[in-house]
């Protein structure tokens, strides 16, 4: 229950300050550490979503500017979403209200020995999922 709160709060912060689900700001997010364009499949591999989800997602997303979608340069047969610099002004606004959030909802509430433990049992369900699923890409 903890975890649906925290990202219920973190998603209810960024639509009232910034009209941005925390969908929207994790797409945002992974597109900029991936210097501005994923191809959609591993965006959706990346995010733990379907494809479908993930183009509905892009589609409002590319209305309001924020993504532009295009075919892959790479085989022409792919689509990439490219993170537009509206996306990346918008990902540079988020971002503070989402890092105080995570810091002032779960940071701060935990001590550093809390971190650790939920570490390893991250990394155990990580380990088991992937190894479950050999289509996961998470790299």
């Amino acid at each position: 229950m903890g975890m649906t709160l925290l990202l219920d709060r973190l998603d209810a912060d960024l639509r009232q300050e910034h009209d941005l689900s925390l969908a929207e700001y994790e797409m945002l997010v992974r597109l900029s550490e991936s210097e501005g364009v994923l191809r959609m499949a591993q965006l959706a591999s990346s995010m733990g979503h379907s494809r479908s989800r993930v183009t509905h997602t892009i589609a409002r997303m590319e209305k309001a500017g924020l993504v532009e979608r295009r075919t892959s340069r790479v085989d022409g047969r792919g689509v990439d979403a490219y993170l537009t610099d509206k996306g990346m002004d918008l990902l540079r606004t988020a971002a503070p209200l989402h890092v105080t959030g995570v810091r002032e909802y779960l940071v701060d509430l935990c001590d550093p020995d809390d971190f650790e433990a939920v570490g390893r049992v991250m990394n155990t369900v990580a380990d088991k999922l992937v190894v479950d699923n050999p289509a996961c890409d998470i790299r």
